[in-house]
């Protein structure tokens, strides 16, 4: 969001997510490592970077005596690629270890789709990525690359592998069977899943988790979150490692236990359908409204901004009664009583392209739930929309709202707007954050625009402005953890609402069938349908009352007539 018509996101062409579904397959005898020069032993032979990024280094390392050190500028985001020798018809898996901030790995030229998988980096030490993708028919060489992104730091990437049927272009050696996984726990848990951890494993491109013996799920990081389980039920649960040479033992044995029936998160009032939309405490030339003016489609009312204050992590709101054509307090403050008698939600968000507040120690995080409770005294607000679109510390903005959530307690409505970069792993602080209370959350509604291509849950590049881009994207959070009743779609109202990204209606409604019930899909068709999707979201309720209200007139009702 923004306090101007639209803001300018990061535009990913070609780099994207971690794909949600397994990676690895059997191995055959004769699949190798087709990569050359796979752990820089032999300097940047075989390897072009961009702009003289890179350079081989003798330490970080992660095997071997070298690895490759790339350093992006603001014009250049430091991709190195090889040309590899592959065979037609046939399926590799692409992985190597990386370290630092925003590291993107991925193919082109595969002749079936490119394919990418990136980290934001944010544990620090070595991290595996991995991908599959299989050949053409008349495939013989693909382009394998690494990169970093625009002013970030440098990144450092070891022990390459396009492990797969040998291409003819000689390679290094093949991956061994991993050793088995440790330190396994449970953590979080609801009426119908639990979360897992373990230990990374070297060498490992994916994992595959057993509950109670039988494989249940395979993810490519060290997470799992196991759905579909029955309330105040133990279950005992095991992780193996796989790569291309095989799988590991099974891990030892943990045993979680899911909670007594109950909503998975927090939301008041909020109805199992709901549509969100920000009002502009603002006049830029939407309709400027009162809140009494926001049609009735609208179940959640985000007041859009509040403001930071010289107090770390405080926040607190100044009604703009001049800019809104005098419309006083105690009228902001009646309407906000009227909006709840009619069973509606009104919340203060915080953020925007311009918001400053930084939660990151433990006293911040104190002072922003004292003054986000502070507000929803004064002003009636039902709970707080988290829109930072300058990153956020999942850790202290977990503390944060946990803090906030013990002092307004069940009913308290919280709510988020990442944009779609930061929902693209659940290793991302937003993602993070939003799992980390998923017990309290009422609603994710990513910002569908103002973003370049991205990822969907199967591991294919989506550009913005399709149902595919909605549908496949809204998979990864699915998959990912999130109950259904907390993923949203967030869309701007008109093409004035945002930069790019715009869809028609009839779009979003075809996005919120396909998730729902399998129907109006595009290319991307998932594999299961959520039938208890939350619904929808728009940018703003101004700029939709610009357009006649063609937005929620017509998302409105089709988001309240889900099943």
């Amino acid at each position: 969001m923004k306090r101007a018509s639209g803001r300018i996101g990061l535009a990913v062409a070609v780099a994207g997510a971690l794909s949600i579904a397994g990676l690895t397959g059997t191995a055959h005898a004769a699949d190798v490592n087709n990569a050359r020069n796979a752990g820089f032993e032999s300097g940047l032979a075989n390897w072009s970077c961009t702009a003289g990024s890179g350079a081989a280094v003798s330490s970080p390392v992660h095997g071997g005596a070298a690895a490759l050190k790339a350093t992006p500028s603001g014009s250049d985001t430091g991709q190195c690629v090889q040309s590899v020798a592959v065979k037609p018809n046939s399926t590799y898996t692409l992985s190597s270890w990386v370290q630092g901030s925003y590291v993107y790995l991925g193919a082109t030229g595969t002749g079936t789709g490119d394919v990418s998988t990136w980290t934001p980096g944010t544990g620090g030490g070595w991290n595996q990525l991995s991908t599959t993708f299989k050949t053409g028919a008349s495939t013989t060489s693909v382009q394998i690359f690494t990169h970093g992104w625009y002013g970030q730091p440098a990144y450092y990437a070891d022990d390459i592998s396009v492990f797969g049927p040998d291409g003819g272009g000689g390679g290094d050696p093949a991956p061994t069977v991993p050793a088995a996984p440790g330190g396994l726990a449970v953590g979080s848990v609801t009426s119908s899943s639990v979360d897992l951890s373990w230990g990374a494993v070297s060498n490992a491109s994916g994992y595959n988790v057993y509950r109670d013996g039988a494989k249940v799920q395979s993810v490519s990081g060290g997470s799992a979150t196991v759905t579909g389980l029955s309330a105040s039920t133990s279950y005992q649960f095991q992780v193996t490692a796989t790569n291309a040479a095989g799988e590991s033992a099974k891990s030892a044995a943990v045993t979680g236990r899911t909670s007594a029936t109950g909503n998975p998160g927090g939301g008041g009032n909020v109805p199992k359908h709901a549509v969100t939309g920000y009002w502009q405490n603002f006049n830029n030339g939407a309709t400027v409204q009162r809140i009494s003016d926001v049609p009735a489609d609208y179940d959640i009312i985000a007041v859009s901004f509040a403001d930071a204050t010289g107090t770390p992590g405080g926040v607190t709101f100044n009604l703009d009664s001049s800019g809104l054509g005098g419309y006083t307090v105690d009228q902001f403050k009646a309407d906000i009583a009227a909006k709840h008698a009619a069973g509606k939600s009104v919340i203060i968000s915080i953020g925007g392209q311009n918001g400053t507040v930084s939660i990151n120690d433990s006293t911040s995080a104190t002072n922003f739930a004292n003054s986000v409770y502070s507000m929803m005294q004064t002003y009636g607000f039902d709970g707080v929309d988290i829109d930072l679109e300058n990153g956020l510390n999942s850790t202290y903005m977990t503390q944060a709202l946990r803090s906030l959530a013990s002092k307004a307690g069940s009913k308290l409505v919280i709510t988020m707007a990442p944009q779609t970069i930061d929902m693209q792993s659940t290793s991302n602080e937003y993602f993070k954050t939003a799992l980390n209370i998923k017990d309290i959350l009422t609603v994710v509604n990513m910002q569908y625009y103002n973003s370049g291509s991205m990822n969907g849950c199967d591991g294919r590049v989506y550009s913005q402005g399709t149902v595919d881009f909605l549908t496949a994207l809204a998979c990864i959070q699915l998959q990912g953890g999130l109950d259904p009743s907390q993923v949203g779609l967030g869309l701007p109202a008109s093409t004035s609402g945002a930069g790019s990204g715009y869809v028609s209606p009839s779009v979003v409604n075809a996005a919120l069938d396909c998730l729902t019930a399998g129907t109006n899909c595009g290319s991307f068709k998932p594999s299961k349908t959520w039938p208890g999707l939350r619904g929808a979201m728009t940018w703003s309720t101004n700029w939709d009352a610009r357009s006649g209200n063609a937005w929620s007139n017509a998302v409105g009702p089709h988001v309240h007539a889900l099943p």
